[in-house]
């Protein structure tokens, strides 16, 4: 009977003893997963939350200065330059003077007040004389060229303003001229005692010598 009290007894050891071993695996189990960080509930919402690089949003991000960029940075034409305004009568310092080449003219003489630049157009003044409103026709067939006024660049037209043979006009001291006939601010020039008949008036030109008109 001894001898089977100690096999019990025996046995009963092993067996408690492996229960404590196996508790204290399961313990140790349990703090090493105790002591890995998790991802909290807020910062697994919030990386849900977040927007996929791929996704519309996303790129509209990514793209959003280069589109801020466009806009205001001038790849538009920004860098072109502006068209230049046309000429008002009230842009330009006028003079006439008469001229004795061809039978006689009067030259017209325009130069851009300081400070403005405009550009006469490539037709031919408008002239009027007296009271009726009387205006020069054109003395060239073809247009000319455009003339940018600034500083001391000089435009000249010739007006001629009598183009017939007969006796006879209106005697007049002074004419009317303006940039187009939409002009606000036509301008009356000097140009002592003349004859008017069937007037003409070239285009406006670089130089003098080509503001000859015909008779």
């Amino acid at each position: 009977m001894s001898g089977n009290r100690r096999k019990a007894s025996l046995v009963t050891t092993v067996l408690v003893g492996g229960a404590i071993l196996l508790t204290a695996c399961q313990d140790a189990d349990a703090g090493t997963d105790a002591g890995t960080p998790q991802a909290s509930p807020s910062a697994t919402a919030a990386a849900g939350a977040a927007t996929p690089s791929g996704s519309p949003a996303a790129t509209a991000g990514a793209s959003g200065g280069t589109g801020k960029d466009n806009k205001n940075g001038g790849g538009t034409g920004g860098g072109q330059k502006p068209v230049g305004q046309v000429c008002g009568a009230n842009d330009i310092s006028w003079s006439a003077r008469s001229e004795t080449q061809a039978g006689g003219y009067i030259l017209v003489v325009a130069k851009a007040k300081p400070g403005i630049t405009c550009t006469l157009p490539a037709v031919h003044p408008t002239v009027a004389f007296g009271s009726d409103g009387t205006e020069a026709g054109p003395a060239e067939q073809s247009t000319g060229k455009q003339i940018t006024l600034s500083g001391d660049t000089t435009a000249y037209a010739g007006m001629n303003p009598k183009t017939t043979s007969a006796n006879g006009g209106k005697e007049l001291d002074s004419i009317i001229v303006a940039i187009g006939g939409n002009d606000p601010d036509p301008v009356s020039l000097p140009v002592g005692t003349i004859t008017v008949d069937k007037p003409v008036v070239t285009n406006w030109h670089a130089s003098a010598k080509d503001a000859v008109p015909s008779r």
